[in-house]
């Protein structure tokens, strides 16, 4: 099953290189990553796809939890969220091509961002479904080059993740208060 996480992190250097090997490490192959500031210049989301089942995806997470800059993990897997990833693909357009594929482009509400004289770039946003559907209607017409950016995920609705974090990040800064039982 493919599990979706939400990886915060200090937003320093040798944080994705941790976290990647860690993946390495427990021979984890990761579908998707994606890694960009968040709201807070200090603080970066990692969106993490890997294939997993619910055993191993517990102890992903808790193995993220071990490592350094890592502030907040969550697998929303299971939780309502929006889930989008960005393609570009170049298609092969002749002349007489060219208005089938701008009309294909359109279905899919897809955008065509560059035009030459024997291809079209095309722009697409959504989910990967709806990507690999674009693709397989294009790929008669000769697709030459595509690229992707990986999945971003946020969760639905107004709970937001950096509310938790900041309350992570102060707990821990106040931790010096010793506990016995």
């Amino acid at each position: 099953m493919l599990n979706t996480f939400m990886v915060y992190v200090e937003n320093k250097p040798g944080v994705l290189t941790r976290v990647a090997s860690l993946f390495r490490r427990r021979a984890f192959n990761i579908d998707s990553l994606t890694v960009g500031r968040t709201e807070k210049p200090e603080v970066s989301r990692m969106t993490i796809t890997v294939d997993a089942d619910r055993d191993q995806a517990r102890r992903i997470e808790a193995n993220l939890y071990k490592l350094v800059n890592v502030l907040l993990v969550e697998n929303i897997t299971n939780q309502p969220a929006i889930i989008r990833d960005l393609a570009l693909i170049r298609v092969a357009a002749t002349h007489d091509a060219r208005s089938h594929v701008l009309e294909l482009a359109s279905v899919f509400r897809a955008r065509v961002v560059d035009v030459s004289a024997e291809s079209l770039t095309i722009e697409i946003t959504g989910a990967e479904d709806k990507i690999d559907g674009l693709l397989e209607v294009l790929r008669p017409y000769g697709v030459l080059e595509m690229v992707r950016t990986g999945i971003v995920a946020m969760r639905r609705g107004s709970k937001s993740a950096a509310s938790t974090t900041e309350s992570t990040a102060q707990a821990a800064a106040n931790d010096d208060v010793s506990y016995s039982v």
